[in-house]
């Protein structure tokens, strides 16, 4: 049976039985109501005569108008005639009324008309009883019928509320559990509700779907899309950013990372054309430029703001020819423009720049030296040969001490840097830093100015290698300095050490880039 029969039948029966009750309890509150009236109407009008009369007849002889009154509720009373016997008895009041009238003196008469009004008050008052008795078994009748009527409700009622919630909600939750394993890809679930019924229909409807979806899982369409997904995932896990896009130059896909360089959320790029997201979007626009004449040569790297800091990307772009299947002729199926991070290549190359400029300016001081000095031999400018020796003597050390500095280099990058501890003084250790950095503060008219304490402990250190960090921290003091600037080196002792200080008093280094100084390589962008 159909469900929506089975609810139909029990809210109808409910119903029917709920009209019944009302109409059972209408009825007999009716009847019950007609009874009582019946009484008042007929019954107590009488009584009520009946009192008048007799007062009336006590009043006869002596108030002139107790005649009148009596003459009223008689004629009151002959037309409210109800009972069985109560139109004889009425009659001989009649009778013995007129009597009255003809020979009031007579006394027999007013006994007769007394007895004559009990015998209409006893009627009544039998009458009263009948019908009280008669009214109290309709009200007997309608408890009955109205219990009995209101049973049966409550029982259908019962009945309905516990079927037909578990006759509805059972198959609901059988039905959602299946969902759920359908969903977890168990395409073998199926449900058995009884045929016949909606739930029926709706079992054969899903296991028809459950069946067909356990057929498209086995097929050849659920083995591509899954390639395709893990495809997708392969190219989101990727660390170069990658675009995607078809022939019609609509992009197909884009990494996280190409994302994040792009300042895009997927849905405002994936599937949009090339063209419109370069009207709102500069890096895309030169991402997507060359697309159809892309150059023979690389082009220069781009400098994207990435990762916190300035990053260096080398564009390639990828053509995806295919020929399809039983064709020769490879037709273009899109492009993949993928972006290299060669940020550390290009810091590394722009560090050997340096490095290779540093030392070719440190050897040209020395050896512009020596052969000034030869020069100055050859021509005797020189005076005695102890002071040629001197000058080849410095300059030569001055060389030795740079390519001890590379070889003091290539020991930090591998990680074997050996220290020699030695008692040094550092009045002597500045001394030198500062004529190893002379010519190049005087290239840019920069003062190097000094403070030392007037006494100095003498330190146990490795000579060599504090003398050289602190020429690299006044090289650098004099590169970032303007012209005709100054720089301070300060030495002082607290807490038990020596401090030495040097400050330039140039731009400085942004607070953001602080944490940076001591990476390898590492420059403030822009600088």
């Amino acid at each position: 049976m159909k469900i929506k029969t089975k609810l139909t039948l029990g809210v109808g029966l409910l119903f029917v039985l709920i009209a019944l009750l009302a109409t059972i309890g209408m009825r007999q509150i009716w009847k019950l109501s007609d009874e009582t009236k019946s009484i008042l109407r007929a019954n107590y009008n009488t009584l009520d005569y009946v009192r008048n009369m007799s007062a009336a007849l006590d009043k006869i002889n002596s108030d002139a108008g107790a005649v009148s009154i009596f003459h009223y509720n008689l004629t009151k009373q002959l037309k409210n005639i109800t009972e069985p016997g109560e139109k004889e008895a009425t009659d001989r009041l009649v009778f013995h009324f007129e009597e009255l009238r003809k020979t009031p003196l007579n006394a027999e008469i007013p006994v007769k008309i007394r007895e004559d009004l009990n015998e209409l008050m006893h009627l009544n008052m039998l009458a009263i009883q009948t019908k009280s008795d008669s009214a109290e078994k309709t009200a007997d009748e309608a408890i009955i019928w109205l219990g009995i009527t209101g049973v049966l409700c409550f029982l259908i009622a019962l009945i309905l509320a516990i079927n037909i919630p578990g006759n509805i909600a059972d198959p609901i939750r059988e039905l959602t559990e299946s969902i759920r394993q359908i969903a977890s890809r168990k395409y073998d679930q199926r449900v058995h509700f009884k045929s016949g019924s909606e739930f029926g229909e709706l079992a054969e409807a899903f296991n028809t779907m459950a069946a067909k979806l356990e057929e498209y899982e086995n097929s050849v369409l659920s083995k591509t899309l899954f390639e395709k997904k893990r495809t997708e995932a392969i190219i989101e896990q990727m660390q170069e950013p990658i675009i995607g896009l078809d022939e019609q130059r609509r992009v197909l896909f884009a990494n996280g990372k190409a994302l994040a360089l792009l300042y895009l959320k997927k849905e405002e790029i994936v599937g949009k054309p090339a063209v419109e997201v370069s009207k709102h979007n500069d890096l895309f626009r030169a991402l997507v430029n060359n697309l159809d004449n892309p150059p023979s040569t690389k082009n220069e790297p781009l400098k994207i703001f990435a990762d916190g800091r300035e990053s260096y990307f080398e564009k390639e772009i990828i053509p995806v020819d295919l020929a399809p299947t039983g064709e020769r002729e490879a037709k273009h199926l899109g492009d993949v423009i993928l972006l290299k991070n060669i940020t550390e290549l290009k810091t590394l190359d722009l560090a050997k720049n340096n490095l290779l400029r540093s030392v070719s300016y440190e050897l040209q001081s020395p050896v512009g030296a020596i052969l000034a000095t030869l020069k100055d031999l050859e021509n005797q400018a020189i005076p005695t040969q102890s002071a040629f020796l001197e000058t080849i003597h410095d300059n030569a050390e001055r060389l030795l001490k740079i390519t001890g500095t590379l070889q003091n280099l290539s020991q930090v990058e591998s990680g074997n840097i050996g220290m020699t501890f030695s008692e040094i003084n550092i009045e002597e250790m500045l001394k030198y830093a500062l004529e190893t950095v002379k010519n190049q503060a005087a290239q840019k008219n920069v003062n190097i100015s000094t403070k030392l304490p007037d006494k100095l402990p003498i330190l146990k250190a490795d000579a060599d290698k504090t003398a050289w960090v602190l020429v690299n921290f006044l090289v650098n003091a004099i590169r970032y300095s303007p012209e005709n600037g100054t720089v301070n080196v300060e030495v002082k002792q607290e807490n038990g050490q020596v401090c030495l200080s040097v400050r330039d008093d140039g731009r400085g280094i942004e607070e953001k880039y602080k944490d940076r100084v001591f990476e390898r390589y590492f420059r403030v962008p822009g600088s």
